[in-house]
């Protein structure tokens, strides 16, 4: 690791502030600084979404899934597409029906504010917990990094710089200056990993594909194993997989918020399903990344390269193995990863906070100045919030990518829940729904809990917790319901309170 490649680093964090601020235009009240507007291009928004799914956990996670195990993760993007595709034909006309802010407005339009804000609040905790953890997955090659320089940077500090730099551009640009700082962050990623790929050929061939055939590394479709436990098979990666993108893309703000700032429900829609292929792709090249890496080191265990991290593979060929200057660039695109996700949390955090909290317990209705005001202080809170479950979660050696979706995936059965049983059960009020998601997240966190840090073992494949978390929510909310007599217009029901 030359001083080019700090300069390299160094050039991007400041470019970046420079971009977001450059492009972020004048922000005058709530629709221009959280949906830009409404007058996004949905080829922008579509790569925005896939670069705030993405974050570090991608780039540096995936390599060595293939690095260990085999191509199956690309099963994944299967499941991703289809949940997609429902979230585009069954949630999205809904959202913009109602020229709605936030996702969890329609709970609110539905249920009334209770919901509304029982919704809103767990997304706030959820998405501080899963995005600290993609804090820390930008952390780790950073660290290697100064470690390696005779600097001793601790991971608070380098979440610290991580934070502040992208609370600046998001601070004042609003969701405007992080999509498009997104796009740039894409492609500067995904060209780095295809840079990664370049430099191996370029050394040893590609006699390590025909290897990693032959040690059955190229496998894509996986038909056994545990149809409950085994997160790797074809149904559980498929089924799951369009179950957890229908609640990460229909019901998680993070998402929802940029496709309520394209120009139409059309562009929307387009923009959620080709996102689907995009990532699919995205998955594609990393897991050659792995590949490329596992004949690179000839098939040798992280251990055996002297690392304490499986995730640190990737981070150690850039600094050790990559030319001067493009160790620089690639650490960089694993930042833009992570600082794309973060500056969408800030965004996704501040307008819930706006919107499904402050606005709904106040007696009277925010203007758009003070929302304006209250978005942006609520931001830089956020923004340094980041900073305790990057630290908390450091010292866990499992992989990363699992833990962030598990967390993640506590919360989304009961929010995709609490939406379709709104849709499908006319009877349920808004007392049924917030009980039902309350045990549904509880359900979620019980075997997150005992599997990761009580008996160590896997009961549930953490692609089963959204389904899980439907199932329990329809089954709790549609048998509270029957204690109602009739259906529950959606007209009245957002003036009711339980």
């Amino acid at each position: 690791m030359q001083t080019i490649d700090l300069l390299v680093i160094a050039a991007y964090l400041v470019a970046t502030a420079w971009l977001g601020l450059k492009l972020s235009g004048k922000q005058t009240g709530l629709k221009d600084y959280f949906l830009g507007g409404r007058d996004l291009p949905w080829w922008a928004v579509c790569l925005s979404v896939v670069a705030t799914e993405t974050s570090a956990l991608t780039v540096i996670g995936i390599p060595v899934m293939s690095y260990l195990g085999n191509l199956s993760y690309l099963q994944l993007g299967l499941g991703y597409i289809l949940g997609r595709v429902v979230v585009a034909f069954s949630m999205l006309p809904r959202y913009y029906d109602g020229e709605m802010i936030t996702a969890y407005a329609y709970l609110g339009k539905r249920f009334g504010t209770s919901t509304q804000t029982t919704a809103g609040v767990t997304f706030l905790i959820t998405r501080l917990m899963a995005d600290g953890i993609r804090v820390l997955a930008a952390a780790i090659p950073l660290k290697v990094i100064l470690d390696g320089l005779g600097v001793d940077l601790s991971y608070f500090a380098i979440t610290v710089i991580l934070s502040v730099v992208t609370i600046l551009y998001t601070f004042i640009g609003g969701i405007t200056a992080v999509v498009w700082v997104d796009v740039v962050q894409m492609l500067l990623y995904v060209v780095g990993g295809l840079i990664a790929i370049a430099v191996v050929v370029s050394s040893i061939g590609t006699g390590w594909l025909g290897e990693a055939a032959e040690a059955g590394k190229t496998q894509v479709l996986v038909w056994s194993g545990s149809p409950l436990s085994g997160d790797d098979t074809f149904l559980v990666s498929v089924l799951g997989g369009a179950v957890f993108a229908m609640a990460s893309h229909g019901s998680d703000q993070l998402v929802v918020q940029r496709l309520l700032a394209c120009r139409s429900k059309a562009e929307a829609q387009k923009a959620i399903v080709v996102s689907g292929v995009v990532v699919t792709v995205q998955f594609g090249i990393f897991l050659l990344v792995g590949l490329a890496l596992w004949g690179w080191y000839g098939a040798a265990a992280p251990a055996e390269l002297g690392l304490t991290r499986d995730d640190e593979v990737f981070p150690l060929f850039i600094v050790e193995e990559m030319p001067t200057g493009l160790s620089g660039l690639l650490l960089a695109g694993i930042l833009a990863a992570a600082m794309s996700t973060l500056s969408s949390s800030l965004s996704a955090l501040s307008s819930s906070t706006v919107t499904d909290v402050v606005a709904k317990l106040r007696r009277t209705p925010l203007s758009d100045a003070e929302g304006l005001r209250i978005g942006r202080w609520a931001t830089i809170c956020w923004g340094l919030a980041f900073i305790a479950p990057a630290t908390i979660f450091r010292s866990d050696e499992g992989s990363i990518v699992v833990l962030a979706l598990g967390v993640a995936g506590i919360t989304y059965g009961g929010l995709l829940g609490a939406f379709v049983l709104g849709i499908v059960n006319g009877r349920a009020r808004a007392g049924d729904a917030n009980i039902a998601f309350v045990l549904a997240v509880a359900v979620n966190a019980f075997f997150f809990v005992m599997e990761k840090y009580v008996i160590g073992e896997v009961w549930v494949a953490w692609q089963w917790y959204p389904l899980l978390g439907v199932l329990v929510t329809l089954a709790v909310g549609g048998a509270l319901s029957l204690r109602h007599r009739g259906a529950q217009s959606p007209e009245t029901a957002g003036s009711l309170r339980s």
